[in-house]
């Protein structure tokens, strides 16, 4: 067979995706230059006034603007630690189960939100948040005060990030299961000849073997410093949270779309794939160089 008809095959494969991105993320581009005008949509791109980096400045000035970071990096990083720690303590005990049927029941059970979409799993938490919700409920039998946990600043980020680890956390611990299960056995055989218990060889045959992996994870997640989870706080979220819950997408998504602010929005939204871009580029040099990981 020759070889291009051989090829053509994958490529005819890949053209439908390609179209797709090519219509939804390489079209779509050529709208930055709506950050640096005044744009208004009676005009259109070609008849908006340019302005240069009027909106770039602008953003700095506000103090809206150093919430919303502070906010995004302070909610992502503690996603970051969350994921990794998390489903990797939950791989730990879920690898000590010796009882098959009762293995898959939790994988099954605790894989489940993941497939779950926010709009459905944040009516489900505010639900059980409210103040006649179960939370607030077991409270009150305790003599403890109900608590506006969606109202509150001080609670808000927890339930984020606590809520997100609900719904991701047995899913990513897939890949931690799929590393302890690639260690040689021979290895925990010969330690329990030595006299090994079930916390050395934890510490010595398991926690090294999942090194490479937790390394990898954590530095590929660097990219992900800036997308603390539109989907998430957009459905959670409310004015009297903005101080602690809002992020950059979300201030996007009500400056642009809600108050028409669109050149303005755009030069936010720019800003942060410009910083996303050189930590993706910064992740996959750190994962290169500490776990041997590339793409090409």
């Amino acid at each position: 067979m020759n070889m291009k008809s051989y090829h053509k095959h994958y490529h005819l494969m890949l053209l439908p995706g390609v179209v797709l991105l090519v219509l939804f993320h390489v079209v779509p581009m050529f709208g930055i230059v709506i950050a640096f005008q005044d744009f208004k949509i009676g005009r259109g791109i070609w008849n908006s006034e340019w302005i240069g980096f009027d909106n770039f400045t602008y953003l700095f000035e506000l103090r809206d603007s150093k919430v919303i970071f502070f906010n995004t990096v302070f909610i992502a990083l503690s996603k970051i630690v969350a994921h990794l720690v998390v489903p990797l303590v939950f791989a730990l005990l879920l690898n000590e189960v010796r009882i098959m049927a009762v293995k898959r029941w939790v994988q099954t059970v605790v894989y489940l939100p993941h497939f779950i979409s926010w709009v459905i799993l944040a009516g489900i938490v505010i639900d059980m948040l409210s103040l006649g919700g179960i939370v607030n409920q077991t409270l009150k039998s305790m003599g403890v005060e109900p608590i506006m946990f969606l109202a509150s600043n001080s609670w808000f980020p927890a339930i984020v990030v606590g809520s997100d680890i609900w719904k991701e956390f047995g899913f990513a611990a897939i890949v931690y299961l799929a590393a302890l299960a690639g260690i040689n056995p021979s290895l925990y055989e010969a330690a329990e000849m030595d006299g090994a218990g079930r916390f050395q060889k934890l510490v010595y045959i398991t926690m090294p073997g999942l090194a490479s992996t937790v390394v990898l994870l954590g530095t590929l997640s660097i990219g992900n410093i800036l997308n603390a989870g539109f989907d998430q706080i957009f459905n959670l979220y409310n004015p009297l949270v903005y101080e602690s819950g809002d992020i950059i997408d979300t201030y996007v998504y009500r400056v642009g779309l809600v108050q028409a602010q669109y050149g303005f929005a755009t030069a936010v939204s720019l800003l942060k794939s410009a910083i996303g871009f050189v930590l993706i580029v910064l992740s996959y040099r750190l994962a290169y160089r500490y776990a041997n990981y590339r793409i090409f």
